[in-house]
């Protein structure tokens, strides 16, 4: 049976009164925000979001695997077990929780799931929160890399001039627009601009505010908009955005929608940093 990929605040709490060893609650907030406070049992890995891909390569994915893989086995999760990560909020975390899943799901972990609205769900639904750090014994991570879901820079360089693939560009406006390099900055990395024949949905437009929670929109609602831009129920897309985090939120939505879509998980801090790589730099007003 497929593991669901959105789970609700109830869900979990049905989970936890089970205390199943086989079900991991990670938390991908900064350490400071899991010490005051997070889901009971929940553990905290704030790498999912922080980690930078060298390069797509060959040897960089290998490193990528070998890094989160020993992390992995330092909190005792072998990859067999039912994950659950979350964020703080969907449209703060610049997609953290939702990157975190796809690359669990990369590494080999068939069981993921993201807690729909965040932290900010579960303290809505006034369910219990600790500060209580739990104790796990380390083990084996059994790493089973899922090559297919990673688009390389070597694919997505393929791509550009291929219609059939749609390029979708999901970055916030300014870096779109070519007048920001990254969210970390405007010169962050050394060009700005866009992957030629990229067209642009910025990533917030596939949720909404539900009670002042950001949740993904409906599956009808995400294919139209979808629609406006050009992309339907039999396109092929490839999406990027800075480092693979707003690119894996959108992801979760189209593929939720029933859309064929990857991550190219490298993004723009990967692509602007290979001056032999072609950008389109023309600045959008």
């Amino acid at each position: 049976m497929q593991t669901k990929l959105l789970i609700s605040p109830q869900e979990i709490t049905s989970l936890l009164v089970e205390k199943s060893p086989h079900t991991v609650i990670i938390d991908t907030r900064t350490p400071e925000e899991y010490a005051i406070s997070h889901i009971p049992e929940s553990i905290n890995i704030r790498d999912f979001f922080t980690y930078l891909l060298e390069n797509s390569s060959p040897a960089g994915l290998k490193q990528l695997q070998a890094y989160f893989a020993e992390i992995m086995s330092q909190v005792g999760i072998s990859g067999a077990e039912r994950l659950i990560v979350y964020e703080d909020a969907f449209n703060q975390g610049y997609g953290q929780s939702c990157r975190a899943a796809f690359l669990l799901k990369y590494l080999g972990c068939p069981h993921v799931s993201v807690l729909h609205g965040g932290y900010k769900a579960w303290l809505a639904a006034e369910l219990p929160t600790t500060n209580e750090i739990p104790e796990r014994e380390s083990s084996i991570f059994r790493l089973h890399p899922q090559a297919e879901m990673m688009v390389t820079t070597i694919e997505m360089l393929e791509a550009i001039n291929n219609p059939a693939i749609i390029k979708l560009d999901v970055r916030d406006r300014h870096e779109w627009q070519g007048l920001s390099s990254s969210p970390y900055g405007t010169d962050f990395c050394p060009r700005k601009g866009r992957i030629p024949n990229a067209i642009w949905l910025e990533w917030h437009r596939l949720m909404t505010s539900v009670s002042g929670i950001p949740m993904f929109l409906s599956k009808a609602e995400i294919l139209e908009i979808c629609q406006s831009v050009g992309i339907t129920s039999e396109s092929v897309v490839y999406v990027y955005c800075f480092k693979g985090s707003r690119a894996a939120n959108t992801l979760i939505a189209l593929q939720d929608a029933g859309i064929n879509a990857k991550n190219y998980f490298g993004s723009w801090n990967e692509w602007s940093r290979d001056f032999s790589l072609p950008i389109d730099s023309t600045v959008i007003r």
